[in-house]
This record gives C-alpha cells, sequence and structure tokens, in this order.
C-alpha cells in the first residue's frame, strides 16, 4: 500500500506503508501502463509500440487513491492507475551494482552433502503439488530425480510431456545410451564419461536434458552430477583473475561425428550476463576445440584457470552420485550441471534412453503452476 506520492513532470516518488521510497520516470510508467488500450487484458501483452508514447510524455498529476498511484500523463491527458503490489515488484530504484559471477535469487548451489531431490512418478502425475515441487526442484539446484516409471521405451517422452516439449536434434527426438559397436559418441560406450555439459557445439545448447533408465544389470555406470555453478564460485572465490578470463575470452567446441553434420559454437566456459550474472556453464573436454580467441600472452594463464575449474569439477566432494534402477530418471539444466557416469563392464545390461527439452517451458509450467494453483507453492 502506498503512503504518498508526489511528482515533477518527468517523475513520480513514491513513499509505501512499509517506509521503503521509489521513483519512476514519466516514460516508463507510461509504457508499462495497465489499461487496456495499452496492454491486452486476456494475455497482457502490450498494443503499442515506443514510437506511439509521445517523446514529451509529463506526468501532470500524481495521487494515491484507496492505496493505489493514480497517474495523468500530458500530452494524451491520460489517466492510468498502478496497483501499489504491483509497482513494488518492479520497483527499479535500487542498488543494482554486483560482483562479477552473482548467482540469481531462487537459485542454490550444492556439492556432494546434499540430499537428490526426487519425486514419484505417480505422484507428479496426480498431484499438482508434487508437479510443482518436482519442477521447483530443478529448478532450484539444477536437477531432480523421477522414480517409479514404467520402463517402457520412450517413457523419457512423458517425462517431458509434463512441462514442456521435446527438442529434436541430429540425434533424433531421443537417444540410445547403450554400448555400440563403431559408435559415432563416446557415450555409446562403456567408458566412464569426465562430467560434462551436453552439446556445447551447439548455439544455442538444449537447455534440458532427461535420462531414462530401462535396464541397469551391468557392473558400474553410476550417474554422478556435479554443480557448475559451485564450481565457478569456487573458482571465483580462490582465483578471480582466472574466473574472469574463463568469463572473459570464448572457447570453442566442435562435432563431426556423423555424415551431413558439422557443428561448431563459439562461447565462454563460463557465461554471464551483461551486468554480471552467472548464467551458464559450457564444459565438455571431448568437444573442445582448440582455443583461438585467447591473447599469446594471456594463454597460459586461461589454461591455468581451466585447468583448475576442472579440478573443483572433478573432485569428489563436489559430485552427487546414484545408480539408477530401470524406472527411473534424472533431468539436468544443461547450462548449470554437469553430469558424468563410471564405466560400467560388458556384463550384464545397461540400457538409457535421453533426450532433451527447454528450460523455458518448465519455468513457464512451474509459473503457470504458482500463479492458477498458489497453494501448491506453500
Amino acid at each position: 500500500m502506498l503512503h504518498a506520492a508526489t511528482h515533477d513532470p518527468s517523475v513520480v516518488t513514491l513513499d509505501f506503508a512499509n517506509g521503503t521510497r521509489a521513483r519512476f520516470h514519466a516514460i516508463w510508467l507510461r509504457d508499462n501502463a495497465l489499461d487496456p488500450e495499452t496492454r491486452d487484458p486476456g494475455n497482457g501483452q502490450r498494443l503499442i509500440t515506443i514510437g506511439d508514447i509521445p517523446a514529451d510524455t509529463s506526468v501532470s498529476a500524481a495521487e494515491v487513491v484507496e492505496g493505489d498511484l493514480r497517474v495523468t500523463f500530458q500530452p494524451e491527458d491520460k489517466t492510468v492507475t498502478f496497483p501499489a503490489s504491483w509497482l513494488a515488484d518492479h520497483a527499479y530504484d535500487r542498488e543494482m551494482s554486483h560482483a562479477k559471477g552473482w548467482i540469481a535469487p531462487g537459485i542454490t548451489t550444492w556439492d556432494a552433502s546434499i540430499e537428490a531431490p526426487g519425486a514419484d512418478w505417480a505422484e507428479v502425475h496426480r498431484s499438482t503439488a508434487a508437479k510443482r515441487a518436482w519442477l521447483a526442484a530443478v529448478a532450484e539446484y539444477g536437477f531432480a530425480k523421477l522414480t517409479g516409471g514404467p520402463t517402457e521405451p520412450e517413457s523419457l517422452l512423458k517425462v517431458a510431456d509434463l512441462f514442456g516439449y521435446v527438442r529434436e536434434t541430429n540425434y533424433g527426438p531421443y537417444f540410445e545410451v547403450r554400448t555400440e559397436v563403431n559408435p559415432t559418441n563416446l557415450a555409446f560406450t562403456g567408458l566412464g564419461l569426465q562430467a560434462h555439459t551436453d552439446n556445447p557445439y551447439r548455439d544455442p545448447v538444449p537447455t534440458l536434458q532427461i535420462l531414462y533408465c530401462l535396464e541397469n544389470s551391468a557392473k558400474g555406470g553410476d550417474s554422478i552430477v556435479v554443480d557448475g555453478f559451485r564450481a565457478a564460485e569456487r573458482l571465483r572465490e580462490e582465483n578471480p583473475e582466472g574466473f574472469a578470463l574463463l568469463a572473459g575470452y570464448p572457447a570453442r567446441f566442435e562435432y563431426r561425428g556423423s555424415d551431413g553434420v558439422c557443428l561448431r559454437s563459439r562461447r565462454p566456459m563460463i557465461e554471464l550476463s551483461p551486468d554480471g550474472q552467472l548464467i551458464g556453464i559450457r564444459f565438455n573436454n571431448r568437444s573442445a576445440a582448440p582455443l583461438v580467441d585467447i591473447p599469446f600472452d594471456r594463454m597460459e594463464a586461461y589454461y591455468a584457470a581451466y585447468r583448475q575449474l576442472a579440478g573443483y569439477i572433478d573432485d569428489p566432494a563436489m559430485g552427487v552420485s546414484f545408480k539408477l534402477e530401470p524406472g527411473e530418471s534424472f533431468i539436468v539444466d544443461n547450462t548449470r550441471v554437469l553430469h558424468a557416469r563410471t564405466g560400467y563392464s560388458g556384463a550384464g545390461s545397461r540400457w538409457l534412453q535421453g533426450c532433451y527439452a527447454d528450460k523455458d517451458g518448465l519455468l513457464s509450467t512451474l509459473a503457470a503452476l504458482d500463479m492458477t494453483q498458489p497453494e501448491a507453492a506453500e
């Protein structure tokens, strides 16, 4: 609730009942007006362009009415009401400086001490609250298991159906993870794999990966997940100059594993937004192409930082390990969480299927559940 509002032609200053104060520019308020001529009442999309707003837009009146803000804009002589709660949620008059590598609210970094979050197949299909909790775990921790599922091939597609759509690649809608003769990818052998993010040679990368177990009687083949954000945090804390190198210069990745396919990308191993937020990790030694974008006099220091980051990723104290049983699966945020596996023998059988999906679908489903079923978020 608002306590008071003052204004000049270009700025409205608000005092909230909780004692906080925030300023809003006239042009910002006009652009974000909530009236039906500015925004569609059904989908909330804006109905005007920036060019439709007069360049000399100003505020001629601003007052508190029943705890909310009522503003009149000139030269349109247009009056709009803004709920106080909406203004509080969208206030931008605040300190915005962050240390490089800051992590968004709602994300929790972790190491091997965490208990793997998970949910039951039947529960997430039956209960909105269970489904919401499972999706929220992926959003917060970057991974979660799903147990008690069916063991029929393509069951992983039903996992993606819970929140979005499968992203098809040159591997098809999904791929098999089992020992093959003359494999096109090392993932299709019994070799152990270092923790990595998948498909760093794509731009954009698939943002979610689902791995689903159908058979697993082979000795070994345990799955391991590592929080790449936590590894980057450690590097930033212990070697800030090395962190800046891996974030400041692009690495290169390439895949040419089958006829007609040559995928390449040029992205940093540690990706930051323009305001320094940690938003992505790309780490895959098998797909790394020669580094050619680092200055000569920084190359040795870059490799030292690369080695240091790899050491954190390989540290047993960083990884959560589990062996998937038939009907179990896990989902990882492929922009953050690295996955690995221990080697396994030819005795017995190990058959997993994998597919990719997009994180925006998961986050959209989660946000929609929070809006339509707020009790599920409590």
